[in-house]
């Protein structure tokens, strides 16, 4: 399986030494999900690490929703953290932001989607938050539902406060 990395880095290394990877963020343990809101469907869609998720090509984004009109698709990108203790790997952290995408069919569609909640977001997900209380009853059960198929043993050890907010037990 290929590592997957990506790097910040700061602007003074260590000692300044000019050193590469000092300051390095590592997201080899987060995941993006993208809930398709029309469709009723979660999957995993790995290039929303980089903004270059499915939903997101050749979409004109506008941090203001007055572009998303009411004939949109809407989303949700899902960053879920995961950490191992000593029962096992499990779902450690979810955060979500809306992403709406025109019902265009234009080459180039515009969009809703705040980048700097995004970036937050998937901030509060490595730092171990769950913030998804802002998600419809809908989008959530569509995400626990993808979180037990996906693997019945991480949503068993996951912390009772993250199910609760999924609207699980």
């Amino acid at each position: 399986m290929k590592k997957m990395a990506f790097a910040i880095l700061k602007n003074d290394s260590t000692d300044e030494d000019g050193g590469f990877g000092i300051g390095v963020i590592d997201l080899n343990n987060i995941t993006p999900i993208i809930i398709d809101c029309d469709k009723d469907e979660a999957y995993i869609d790995i290039d929303a690490l980089h903004g270059r998720s499915q939903i997101e090509k050749k979409v004109r984004f506008s941090p203001d929703k007055a572009h998303a009109t009411e004939e949109y698709y809407a989303y949700w990108i899902v960053w879920m953290a995961m950490e191992v203790n000593d029962k096992g790997p499990y779902y450690h952290a979810i955060t979500a932001s809306e992403v709406r995408v025109a019902k265009s069919e234009h080459r180039i569609k515009l969009g809703y989607k705040s980048l700097p909640e995004q970036v937050n977001f998937l901030d509060h997900a490595m730092k171990g938050k769950t913030i998804i209380a802002h998600m419809d009853a809908r989008s959530k059960e569509l995400l626990r539902a993808f979180l037990q198929q996906t693997n019945a043993d991480y949503y068993a050890n996951t912390p009772h406060d993250v199910l609760h907010s999924l609207g699980g037990a």
